[in-house]
């Protein structure tokens, strides 16, 4: 148990790669991070951070030992909610809300599964923008919300849920979908099809561009629309761009109907999460978050 503690503290180490903020997250002393970390390295005999000045970063070993902890931790989570699921017979009512890429993306093949393992819950889901969602978190409408976004509302609670990326896309007929890449001023002479104020995606993609020196206003706006499905079907009739989720756009790559362009030196990842109400945790939307954790961390068929 002493040794899965150090490969505890050894994972949130390398997860946020700064040992002050790994002591305040597993509450306890920075020399004690140290101490854990010394431990590990003398029973591997190698090093696992290197560090310059007061930065670290993962050493070579620290890179292997982290994919074996990511494993590790995951088998750990799905034993423990295999087990407890052994004993557990839910009922109830669980409304979700779900942002305009979650809802139609990720959410529903999770539902199925829920449903089937669950049955005697009764889900309802609703969409929104992340706004909107959060709003109707904070008016008690639903019970928990999945969203994306850099927005962080004081009395909701986010869990990571999981990554994703926003790539730029054209139909494959656009005169520029030949080309692997455009560079970042190239964006702003090409129309673009935008999400609505209050989308999680716009205000992720804002932030991101500012990295490359492009203020949202500067974009051509040929259109915002609040749904990720219209603006596909526009997308595929018009000569213009737009910035989706991968999750979003499966089918069409897969089908050649649409394109991925790379903008040089923008890359735009993000999460999902998990948003509770702060307070005390209520079962079902607890159970929901476990399953779907679950759901995504086990092997494909």
């Amino acid at each position: 148990m002493i040794f899965d503690f150090r490969l505890q503290v050894f994972h949130t180490v390398a997860r946020r790669l700064n040992f002050t903020k790994a002591a305040r997250e597993l509450f306890i002393t920075q020399p004690a991070v140290t101490r854990h970390i010394h431990e590990l390295e003398q029973h591997f005999k190698v090093k696992l951070f290197e560090r310059n000045g007061t930065r670290i970063k993962l050493a070579p070993a620290g890179k292997r030992l982290l994919q074996h902890t990511e494993t590790l931790f995951a088998l750990y989570r799905n034993m423990e909610f295999d087990m407890s699921s052994l004993t557990q017979t839910q009922s109830g009512r669980l409304i979700l809300g779900g942002s305009m890429t979650t809802a139609p993306y990720i959410i529903p093949p999770i539902l199925a599964d829920f449903h089937e393992r669950y049955p005697e819950v009764q889900v309802s889901l609703i969409t929104g923008n992340t706004q909107q969602i959060e709003e109707a978190l904070e008016r008690e409408e639903i019970d928990l919300g999945i969203v994306e976004g850099y927005s962080r509302n004081p009395s909701v609670k986010y869990t990571e849920f999981m990554k994703d990326e926003i790539v730029l896309v054209s139909n494959s007929a656009h005169p520029l979908a030949r080309r692997s890449s455009i560079r970042p001023e190239e964006l702003l002479r090409i129309p673009l099809l935008l999400r609505e104020p209050g989308s999680g995606t716009l205000e992720v993609l804002a932030h991101a561009l500012k990295g490359v020196g492009i203020k949202l206003s500067q974009l051509k706006k040929e259109m915002q629309l609040n749904s990720t499905e219209i603006i596909k079907s526009y997308l595929l009739h018009a000569p213009c761009m737009a910035f989706l989720s991968v999750a979003a756009v499966v089918k069409e790559l897969q089908n050649n109907e649409c394109t991925i362009i790379d903008v040089k030196g923008l890359s735009i990842e993000r999460s999902f999460y998990f948003a509770r109400l702060q307070g005390e945790a209520q079962a079902l939307p607890e159970l929901f978050m476990r399953f779907a954790m679950h759901h995504r961390e086990r092997p494909a068929s």
